[in-house]
């Protein structure tokens, strides 16, 4: 009774910091700018913690750390990937991404793409945000089935009913505050998820890193290998190249992209890029060592889980003090709430911005559209719930339907936009198209190369209709051409 009271007021103390967060956030959000992107006023380590944590979430301390539990040093191959695309997307994408935002003054990533292109008749734009809805709707889901486990685990809850909990925290502070309630709640839950992560496999590590691959050799010698499955059978390369290319999915991550765009300056994303990159290399190393570390740990003492994406909260339980282990697997609330949080605010403005204004209502004020974004944050919710409601769903299952998603729907799109003039609106369309379709029938097939990362496929043809039908069709328009020489001239100055 003690521990959990320990816990119970740990997990309060946390929600109330969270909540004051909002409120704050709440008072200085004016405008439709505000709340979607901040008005553009992130620092470097909002920016940068802020698109770690939202990235990651649950799955950082439940999907990660379960696969290495279950596969040792294998899942190498994953978080090099992902550590890869980090960096990439600070590199590539983020300077860019804010300048030409800026030259067609667009919030959110539908906007962009059809301002980039002057699509008149918004299809770019409409269709951008149903891949946004769709895809967000599993994404939110796994964020939300992380947070049943984690109030199903330490509270003893129905899962319904601990899923239930974990949305209403979630929602909370996100109807209120928008982008900067989001932003500055991540900065403060990715330092949490960070710490959690080196913290908990060095406490329970017997000995040093030796200790640890002698143990794990003693339990299955494969486990320490990166060519073969934990039976001995050779990695294929189906395998590989479906581990790795995880990384590619960054490029078109509407919530990690809405971070550049919300950067204070251009000069800041040289700092943020540098501080995203060192967070998210601890944060994996972290975390792999969460699921070696706990797979000795419960070899070794006998203890039973029947989901090895519990494996950090049994550490954090079996190992620390009550106040202790409250804060960190308060961590895993930190992860979950802010990437869902991020999640619903882009799929708000996805419908406020990019269907209700486009469609229904053009000259709808910034107050109505603001008040849209909270009533689609608490509609996309509810559907979300339900999704998540069903007890078996994978963390990793369900991230990586979504991630494959947006990186095939939008990547290539987002990437050719901002270094090649000849892109013209029909290859955007035809790119963004046949990326999104190209996930939902993949994911059906199997049996071969059918067997590979939907988001591999995704992304080839993505690039491959982009490239052609641009060809194929007429040049951009001369205003498209003269707005991509000013984004370019706007580049050097704001560097």
């Amino acid at each position: 009774m003690e521990n959990s009271f320990a816990i119970t007021t740990t997990f309060i103390a946390y929600l109330i910091l969270m909540m004051a967060i909002g409120v704050i956030a709440y008072l200085r959000t004016k405008n439709s700018t505000d709340y979607f992107l901040g008005g553009r006023s992130l620092g470097p380590w909002p920016a940068a913690l802020s698109a770690g944590a939202s990235d990651m979430s649950g799955w950082l301390l439940l999907g990660l750390p379960g696969y290495a539990y279950a596969a040792g040093i294998e899942a190498l191959w994953l978080a090099g990937g992902l550590l890869a695309g980090t960096w990439l997307n600070w590199l590539i994408s983020a300077k860019r991404l804010r300048t030409y935002s800026i030259t067609t003054d667009a919030l959110t990533l539908p906007e962009f793409l059809s301002r980039r292109f002057n699509d008149t008749s918004k299809l770019i734009q409409v269709i951008s945000a149903f891949f946004i809805l769709l895809f967000f709707l599993f994404y939110t889901s796994s964020g939300l089935v992380a947070g049943g486990k984690l109030f199903e685990t330490v509270f003893g809850l129905n899962y319904s009913i601990a899923v239930i909990i974990g949305t209403v925290c979630v929602v909370s502070y996100t109807l209120f505050g928008g982008f900067l309630a989001v932003s500055w709640t991540d900065l403060v839950q990715g330092l949490l998820m960070s710490a959690a992560l080196l913290i908990v496999p060095i406490a329970a590590m017997e000995g040093g890193l030796g200790q640890l691959s002698s143990d794990l050799s003693n339990i299955n010698p494969e486990l320490l290998t990166l060519w073969n499955d934990t039976k001995g059978e050779p990695l294929s390369a189906i395998a590989i190249i479906s581990l790795v290319a995880w990384g590619l999915g960054y490029f078109g991550q509407p919530h990690i992209l809405a971070r550049f765009k919300a950067a204070r300056s251009n000069k800041d994303l040289t700092t943020a890029r540098r501080i995203a990159v060192v967070w998210t290399a601890l944060s994996m190393v972290g975390a792999m060592l969460v699921g070696l570390v706990g797979l000795i740990y419960v070899t070794n003492s006998g203890v039973s889980i029947d989901d090895g994406e519990k494996i950090f909260m049994l550490l954090v339980n079996s190992i620390f003090h009550p106040v202790v282990a409250g804060v960190l697997l308060a961590a895993i609330l930190a992860a979950i709430m802010s990437t869902a949080d991020s999640q619903l605010l882009v799929s708000s403005s996805a419908l406020a911005e990019d269907f209700y204004k486009q469609l229904i209502k053009k000259d709808a004020s910034s107050e109505e559209i603001v008040m849209v974004g909270r009533i689609a944050v608490v509609a996309i919710s509810i559907v979300a719930l339900i999704l998540a409601l069903t007890p078996d769903s994978s963390v990793l299952g369900l991230v990586s339907y979504a991630w494959a998603g947006f990186g095939a729907a939008f990547g290539p799109a987002l990437i050719l936009s901002l270094y090649w003039p000849r892109m013209n609106r029909n290859g955007a369309l035809a790119g963004i198209v046949i990326g999104g379709v190209t996930i939902v029938v993949w994911k059906q097939l199997s049996g071969g190369w059918f067997d590979v990362y939907e988001i591999v496929p995704g992304i080839i043809l993505s690039t491959i209709a982009i490239v052609v039908v641009s060809l194929m069709t007429a040049e951009p328009e001369e205003s498209v051409k003269a707005q991509h020489e000013k984004f370019k001239q706007q580049l050097v100055e704001l560097d």
